[in-house]
């Protein structure tokens, strides 16, 4: 088979394995990073054409030009890395890096056309000459390194400002993509020809995977395991080939030396402290390298024998989250109760409020609604939830703006609800780890296992804190009714002096009109007329007098 033909199949087969990841790309992508899956889409897509562009060219001079296409297209394919980071981060600046490459990309246009009327030889200082047909690839590749010098900053600075674990994990995954990419196009720029520049593949699949990947791999806990092994392999061979020469100078002077039963007892003895060598080694190097030491059962159990038998509730949030802060080495806890409440309309709400006693500030409480997207993770899951999740995840962005601030305010990475009979009754909030590495799998785990341990104590804790409450209000209700009956009293007896008073101020003057009334009518010189009306008043006079004392007897009562 001629190499012609052989070079044109290689070179068809790598523009192929981008049509794979191509579909990846489409099938993992989401809502959240949708325009950066595109971008990679179409990386993969320019790096596929130029690939089968490069299987049809043949002959010698065009290969110098295709060269130089090449640096015109690593150029493109930078820009398109940049533009997808920044469309990752959610930056809205992702446009000047667009218009970045339409300048960059009119310079190009006119070198190459010579619009300028530039002269053959640019510039020259005796010992270095430009060339103007040089100075195309020579502003590209400037435009190039412009580019990736603020990909390293951009990722560099989004690092810096995440608190999120996990989002700072992602992250990690854009240095091989910048790695493959300064790769592939420092060997292209010095002159050296890969054919179908198989890096710009490795870019593809990098890029490819971190923004189609929501959960990745933590790069750090991969590179501790796989220290881990080396330096134990390490170790047990400088043990075997030590010890087989220990023995050897001491006793291979002798006749009855056997090197095959000296290596069966070094290797007898290597199998004795295998378990505490490894222990040591995997000690050694989580601890260098700043990894989380921890015993799940013991911390479980220290756990369950401390709230056991605690029912104040503001003791047990003490307990309950500083033991955890402690053992996992977290910087920040807090316990929220849970009340379910219907509304008026029928809708069931869940109003959060922290466990403090009130001595410390207290938090705004939160009402969830029972349909939104965090009450029914809780109520259906019943599993942890991540802020990472909350932030970034398709299905919580309807969540009410007053939800998502609320949460973030917290600053903590972590909810774990707490349920006691299939009730959603208490949520355990932490913060990052002290050491900055993510939540593992087996730390939710963890996690999950003291709230199910606290979901009883719980719920003693609550029984006695509305017992407890339920009394304060009834005293309180008792103090109002004591003190509603005294200002009764006070009124009762204002009552009756006013009655006493006025039933004795008003029988004076009622006697005195009584007595003129009674001598006017015994006048027998006064006209009928007039003692018709003398006995009207003296009738009203008497029917005043009965009004008073009545009202003097109900004043005694």
């Amino acid at each position: 088979m001629e190499p012609t033909l052989i070079r044109f199949i290689v070179l068809l087969f790598l523009g192929a394995l981008y049509l794979p990841i191509i579909f990846f790309a489409i099938q993992r992508r989401d809502e959240g990073h949708a325009v950066a899956t595109w971008l990679i889409v179409f990386y993969a897509l320019l790096a596929m054409v130029i690939n089968i562009a490069e299987a049809a060219w043949q002959s010698g001079e065009d290969l110098v030009l295709f060269q130089e296409l090449q640096t015109y297209t690593a150029f493109t394919l930078a820009a398109v890395v940049m533009i997808s980071l920044q469309t990752f981060l959610k930056r809205e600046t992702w446009w000047l890096w667009v218009g970045f490459w339409m300048f960059w990309a009119l310079g190009l246009a006119l070198i190459l056309t010579n619009a300028l009327n530039l002269p053959e030889t640019v510039w020259t200082n005796g010992n270095l000459i430009l060339y103007r047909s040089r100075l195309g690839p020579a502003w590209a590749i400037l435009g190039w390194l412009i580019l990736v010098i603020g990909f390293i900053l951009n990722v560099a600075n989004a690092y810096r400002q995440s608190r999120q674990p996990l989002f700072r994990g992602r992250l990690n995954y854009w240095w091989p993509v910048l790695f493959f990419l300064l790769l592939g196009d420092v060997i292209l720029f010095s002159g050296f020809v890969i054919g179908g520049q198989p890096f710009r593949l490795a870019v593809a699949v990098a890029g490819a995977y971190v923004v189609g990947t929501h959960y990745v791999p933590d790069l750090k806990n991969i590179t501790r395991r796989a220290l881990i092994y080396l330096a134990t392999i390490i170790v047990i061979v400088s043990f075997y080939v030590g010890g087989f020469l220990l023995i050897q100078a001491l006793f291979g002077s002798g006749s009855t030396f056997n090197p095959l039963l000296a290596g069966a007892f070094v290797a007898l003895l290597i199998a004795i402290i295998f378990a505490p060598l490894t222990t040591l080694v995997s000690r050694t190097i989580t601890t260098w390298m700043k990894g989380d030491q921890y015993d799940a059962s013991l911390t479980i159990h220290q756990y369950s024998e401390s709230i056991s038998n605690i029912l104040d509730m503001d003791r047990l949030a003490s307990i309950a989250v500083g033991i955890m802060l402690e053992a996992m080495q977290i910087e920040r806890g807090f316990l929220f109760l849970v009340d379910s409440e219907r509304q008026a309309d029928g809708r069931k709400t869940y109003k959060l409020r922290s466990a403090r006693s009130p001595e410390e500030r207290q938090m705004v409480a939160v009402e969830l609604e029972e349909n939104g997207p965090v009450a029914s993770h809780f109520i259906r899951e019943q599993k942890p939830l991540l802020q990472y999740d909350l932030d970034l995840l398709p299905a919580f962005r309807t969540s009410s703006t007053f939800e998502r601030d609320w949460f973030a305010q917290l600053r903590t990475e972590v909810y774990i609800p707490i349920f006691a009979k299939r009730q959603w009754i208490g949520l355990l909030a932490f913060g990052s780890k002290l050491s900055g590495n993510r939540f593992t799998r087996d730390d939710l785990s963890v996690l999950s296992a003291h709230a199910n341990q606290t979901a009883v104590a719980l719920e003693n804790a609550r029984l006695v804190d509305n017992l407890m409450r339920l009394n304060q209000e009834l005293r309180q209700a008792r103090r109002t009714l004591e003190k509603n009956n005294q200002e009764l009293q006070r009124i009762d007896q204002a009552k009756s002096d006013f009655i006493s008073i006025a039933s004795h101020e008003l029988r004076t003057p009622l006697t005195v009109i009584k007595g003129y009334t009674e001598m006017l009518m015994d006048d027998p010189k006064l006209d009928k007329n007039l003692k018709t009306m003398m006995k009207g008043i003296h009738d009203g006079t008497l029917r005043l007098h009965e009004v008073m004392d009545s009202m003097f007897d109900i004043a005694q009562l």
